[in-house]
């Protein structure tokens, strides 16, 4: 492969052309011999007759296949680092059931190792979300794996969704500490008060502003009052088909958008979940049945859940599965029944739609972020690997058998690199 394009740029929003490529928008067809035109940062043409300006450098993909980089939908890189013990875990504050006021982003630490997996992995993007020990555990941010000197410069939505949880773990954890919630009655009854409570909060800010009176803000019942009106979602960590029940009903009682994340026993209530609309992010796929409500875990219910018409993405909730196997476990998805395009749907399109990211990422189109991953072949076989990674069409990654003391782990042009 031949390229005019730096290895070390100063900026994270570049302009490039990828060319030669068999381009897979997975929004749209393949492109045979296609170009990618990235003017800063923002893909601004698509197809095999693209006219490149003047000046733009050139990457030849040499025939390789041209993807939009993945998305994980649900992942905690950053807040629980590898390899850092209780010191780099900050996933979840098990001190208050209702944390709709904690942020995943005052958690992530952006030099985590898990960020350099991702990309050669070809994951560009993460929703990073506080844990499951809580039933209401906190924000949700979406940040590129890549670009920023701080956390904040790599944000591209600061606000996605609130994450909560039903089932073992929030019953678990405060069963232990002997408080509510310690049942599963318990925990729906924390999110059924804390959404009434943000109810009244909100009835009662809008009358205080009708009046031009001061109000007392309170951060809790303002973030749960921000899904009450739509702007956030509901992530819902839950597995099985019962608490998948609970959670269509607690969303019916309060109409907000949910969204199921894990869904391992989803395949039961398949079509009551496509009949309400439901999006599932499915996973992670490659772990054991360690708990009661893994027990009708199967790789093969992700088909089944989309066959049935349910929206699907794929997660590792990272680092449960390293964020690098992302792609693998829609290769296992496939093997077991998924049909090839919805599998790189759901990694890519899905996500982004699912999560309100679709206008910048998901998809090789123009208007979208240059977001995009060279791979060797097909990136369903397991034999391929990602080879060139662009953000903002900004060359981070590239792999190489002797980098990294010969694991080759490939070479991430770093923070030194980038801002010296």
């Amino acid at each position: 492969m031949t390229s005019t394009y730096p290895t070390a740029p100063g900026t994270t929003r570049s302009s490039v052309a990828v060319t030669n490529g068999y381009v897979v928008p997975v929004a749209g067809d393949p492109v045979e011999n296609g170009t990618v035109l990235i003017e800063n940062g923002v893909i601004t043409a698509v197809g095999a007759d693209v006219e490149i300006p003047d000046g733009v450098p050139t990457l030849d993909a040499g025939g390789r296949w041209v993807l939009p980089g993945f998305v994980e939908a649900h992942g905690h890189v950053g807040v629980h680092e590898e390899a850092e013990g209780w010191a780099g875990d900050d996933t979840n504050e098990k001190t208050a059931p209702n944390g709709a006021a904690f942020r995943a982003l005052d958690g992530i630490n952006i030099e985590e190792e898990g960020f350099r997996d991702a990309l050669a992995g070809g994951v560009t993007s993460v929703v990073v979300k506080p844990g499951s020990a809580n039933p209401i555990g906190g924000q949700t941010v979406a940040i590129k794996t890549w670009g920023g000197r701080t956390v904040d410069e790599q944000v591209l939505r600061e606000a996605v969704s609130v994450k909560s949880a039903l089932g073992e773990n929030p019953k678990r954890v405060y069963g232990e500490q002997k408080k509510t919630p310690s049942t599963r009655l318990g925990v729906a009854s924390v999110i059924r008060q804390a959404f009434l409570d943000a109810q009244h909060y909100a009835a009662a800010r809008a009358a205080a502003e009708e009046k031009g009176e001061p109000f007392a803000r309170d951060l809790t019942k303002e973030t749960l009052a921000r899904v009450l009106d739509g702007e956030l979602a509901w992530d819902q960590h839950t597995h099985r088909a019962d608490d998948i029940a609970t959670a269509m009903r607690l969303a019916d009682e309060f109409g907000y958008r949910l969204v199921v994340n894990h869904g391992t026993d989803g395949a039961a209530v398949a079509d009551v979940l496509a009949e309400k609309g439901v999006p599932v992010i499915f996973g992670p796929m490659f772990t054991t049945r360690t708990k009661v409500e893994l027990r009708n875990r199967d790789i093969a219910h992700l088909a089944r859940l989309a066959e049935a018409g349910v929206t699907v993405a794929i997660t590792t909730d990272h680092p449960v599965v390293p964020i690098n196997f992302l792609v693998h476990q829609a290769s296992l998805a496939v093997k077991e029944g998924l049909d090839r395009q919805v599998a790189l749907e759901a990694l890519t399109v899905n996500p982004a739609s699912i999560l309100g990211l679709d206008d910048r990422v998901g998809a090789l189109r123009p208007g979208l972020d240059g977001d995009l991953v060279i791979w060797s072949g097909d990136p369903l076989d397991v034999n391929a690997r990602a080879e060139h990674v662009l953000v903002t069409g900004t060359a981070v990654y590239s792999w190489d058998r002797d980098a990294d003391g010969g694991r080759g782990a490939g070479r991430v042009v770093e923070r030194s690199a980038r801002f010296a």
